[in-house]
């Protein structure tokens, strides 16, 4: 029998652009595909609505949830058979939406409409890069909710170099604060001064952007090492007092800091880490001097920017897992 496959890479979240919105528009994001981490759901006719694999109740409401909202038959069976970590850092949530609603489309023969869905499924809340890195990959900057914003608008998208290699720091006892811990998290910090947000916006556009297009690793590094750091400092009541939420990952990410790597920070709430590396010979030994030295609760990994959007394709037949 005839599915549809769908398969969605994680991302990083570099940083917000300004959270105190005085102009008439807050947030704004820089986001990076990479490829350490994907969401796989695969799709196919069946008597009733099935479920199977993993996040299978999440799952589930999503589904149900586009299906209603697009006058689609919902006698599915819906396998999610890899997906990308949740509360960690990689907008999984975001992705795993997307993903289902692009393969309830492509199986009902509808056009696909990534921003579309994004707003019916609340995927658009803060940040827009999501979305784009669904369609496209790369290194995406949005420019935050306006008065009229349904989806924030993607302003600016960069391939990224294809020597240069993320470095992971992954906690995987600790989650990043999401749900209500997150809306209040939001709701209880200070404004964030607008001589921070001009600093942040200056790093985007005059050093991240820039840097990453004509493969400056050092430009682009301290770019996002300083917005991490502005950015850090303002989210560090909300998670422990520090700029990491994971004490451990602060240290390996302090080390790699020191040993050279560049763009040291912390994906969202984390408790993912990362770093930049310059190739994949700087990155493994990065890699090794660190694992040496830090917690042994702590994994470090090395990945590399997905320069592509989502895979959408027709199989003939669907596996479950």
């Amino acid at each position: 029998m005839k599915g549809v496959q769908v398969t969605t890479a994680a991302r990083l979240h570099l940083g917000f652009l300004d959270l105190t919105g005085d102009l008439g528009r807050r947030f704004g994001s820089i986001g990076l595909a990479i490829d350490a981490f994907e969401t796989c759901v695969e799709l196919r006719e069946a008597s009733r609505f099935e479920t199977a694999g993993e996040d299978r109740e999440r799952a589930a409401h999503l589904a149900v949830r586009i299906a209603e909202s697009l006058g689609l038959d919902a006698r599915i069976m819906l396998t999610v058979s890899k997906a990308i970590p949740a509360h960690a850092g990689f907008g999984s949530g975001t992705q795993l939406a997307l993903a289902i609603a692009s393969a309830l489309r492509r199986f009902a023969g509808l056009p696909i409409d990534v921003r579309a869905d994004a707003r019916l499924l609340d995927r658009g809340v803060r940040s827009g890069v999501g979305a784009a890195l669904f369609e496209r990959g790369g290194l995406a900057v949005d420019a935050g909710r306006g008065s009229n914003t349904d989806i924030p608008p993607v302003v600016a998208r960069v391939d990224f170099p294809d020597d240069w290699r993320v470095i992971l720091i992954l906690d995987p006892y600790m989650e990043g604060a999401h749900g209500e811990a997150e809306k209040r998290a939001f709701a209880g910090l200070p404004c964030l001064p607008a001589e921070a947000s001009n600093e942040i916006c200056r790093r985007a556009l005059m050093q991240i952007l820039p840097g990453a297009a004509e493969w400056d690793l050092a430009a682009f590094g301290e770019g996002v090492t300083k917005v991490q750091e502005i950015v850090g400092d303002h989210f560090a009541p909300a998670q422990g007092g520090g700029r990491f939420a994971s004490a451990a990952v602060g240290s390996a990410a302090a080390r790699l800091k020191a040993l050279g790597a560049r763009g040291i920070g912390q994906s969202s709430w984390g408790p993912t880490g990362f770093a930049f590396a310059s190739d994949s010979e700087e990155a493994e030994y990065l890699v090794r001097q660190v694992k040496a030295e830090c917690e042994p609760a702590v994994d470090i990994r090395i990945c590399n920017a997905q320069a592509r959007g989502a895979e959408i394709r027709q199989v003939e037949h669907v596996s479950i897992h």
